[in-house]
């Protein structure tokens, strides 16, 4: 099998399958600094997932995933790498908060509903792959019906009729006919309802005329509407009968079951303190409950049956106040893997600043160049920012690299506000201008502003 990243043409696209453990590690190097350990396991993880592709079904079974424990504070790369990890492989990915759960029989979010939500996203993902296979088809078929609408009555076609349809054709590619107005034929959509039941009340979103198709029987009603919406709505038409759901629906459960990811986040907040008091709602039991989605077993969902033996977990946690080992032994076994993340430096801040594709710099650059506005940084400039960063992040809370985005929005305010007005459209940061615009935040004593 033969799998390419996606939103890339597949002759430009890095096979998938090809990918070594170390490439992998260089594709996750462009999105995230340091944190090689953690790297190498997620790499690991998603090259035994290739190679497991590559058994005969009967091992291929047998073979499971190796969970992840990430340990770290917050802000250091632990939801980053994930993500990444499931974009690189094309895979469903959800991120979850452990702490949102509640054990069965309290109110609030069950476990398994997580499955649920990991479904619904492999079923858009697959979904949004079929319309880019039938959109060229679909947009076709929408501009014909819609000139059927603007010529009416040419029962046979004519040298003539053929001339008109193609220079009318012309001026809707164009837009010239935007603002003219067509009756087009609607399709009514039935009321919904949910039913709360012991699986959740997001489980069951039922369409009445799903349920009863005598009654709400795919009625249409007409309606006037300009030409530029009326096209809009016949592609969407178009697309939805080029679609198949059910095929759509057996490809993202399979996906899922095969390469799905769930980031558990705060999962130390479910960890009993050792020696602790007082009402612990639900905090173990929680953790049974996770305990045999992990293992595997068997999710109803609205489209069906979904294993999970074969998702990914990566468990994420501060573990600021609790350890891995408060877990349930049963739970720690489930995560073999376990990486330690550490808190990010001055110079691994100046790193983030300036080398990943999606730098923060990059960002405001491209915002700003919307405008005409050039931002350039100096190397001096750079290193301030990162030091006030750090600064901050000792005296308040360590929110590690997400302090970068509260420094640059107060570093940037007066360029951002200013920016259409400029007359001189080039703009430098140098040393002193960082130490001018963020001198406030070390002397303030009161930084609730600049924490998030």
């Amino acid at each position: 099998m033969v799998i390419y990243l996606p939103a890339q043409a597949a002759d430009d696209a890095p096979v998938l399958d090809e990918l070594t453990p170390r490439e992998i590690v260089r594709e996750l190097d462009k999105y995230v600094i340091g944190q090689s350990e953690a790297k190498r396991a997620v790499a690991i993880a998603l090259r035994n997932r290739i190679r497991r592709q590559k058994l005969e079904p009967e091992m291929a079974d047998e073979v499971m995933p190796k969970n992840i424990l990430m340990i770290g504070p917050t802000g250091v790369g632990k939801t980053e790498l994930a993500r990444r990890l499931a974009k690189l492989a094309n895979s469903p990915f959800l991120k979850v908060e452990a702490s949102k759960f509640t054990e069965v029989g309290y109110v609030g979010r069950d476990v398994e509903s997580m499955i649920r939500d990991l479904v619904e996203i492999g079923i858009d993902m697959v979904r949004e792959e079929r319309l880019n296979e039938v959109g060229e088809r679909a947009e076709r078929n929408a501009e014909e019906r819609l000139l059927d609408l603007l010529m009416p009555g040419q029962p046979e076609p004519t040298e003539s009729a053929e001339r008109t349809r193609e220079k009318l054709r012309e001026r809707l590619r164009t837009g010239k006919l935007d603002d003219r107005m067509v009756e087009i034929d609607v399709k009514e959509r039935g009321p919904t309802f949910e039913v709360s039941t012991a699986g959740g009340i997001e489980e069951m979103d039922i369409n009445l005329k799903d349920v009863l198709p005598g009654l709400f029987g795919g009625r249409t009603r007409k309606r006037k509407m300009r030409v530029g919406e009326a096209l809009d709505y016949l592609v969407q038409e178009e697309e939805q009968k080029l679609v198949d759901m059910d095929q759509v629906t057996r490809v993202a459960i399979e996906r899922v079951e095969r390469s799905g990811i769930i980031f558990l986040d705060e999962i130390d907040k479910i960890a009993g303190r050792e020696g602790g008091h007082g009402p612990d709602v639900s905090r173990e039991g929680v953790q049974r409950d996770i305990l045999p989605i992990v293992e595997g077993t068997t999710v109803n969902t609205r489209y069906g049956f979904v294993r999970t033996d074969h998702v990914l977990f990566i468990a994420a946690g501060a573990f600021h106040v609790s350890k891995p080992s408060d877990l349930i032994p049963e739970l720690q076994g489930r995560f073999p893997i376990r990486v330690e993340l550490k808190s990010l430096t001055e110079q691994d801040f100046i790193r983030i600043l300036k080398e990943p594709k999606n730098a923060l710099i990059k960002q405001y650059q491209a915002l700003l160049d919307t405008e005409g506005i050039k931002l350039t940084f100096s190397e001096e400039a750079l290193s301030e920012i990162a030091s006030y960063a750090a600064r901050v992040n000792e005296s308040a809370e360590n929110i590690g690299a997400r302090r970068l985005h509260t420094i640059l929005e107060k570093l940037l305010e007066e360029v951002s506000f200013d920016g259409p007005d400029l007359k001189k459209k080039a703009v430098r940061v140098d040393a002193a201008y960082v130490r001018k615009q963020l001198a406030d935040i070390v002397k303030d004593q009161d930084l609730s502003r600049y924490i998030l």
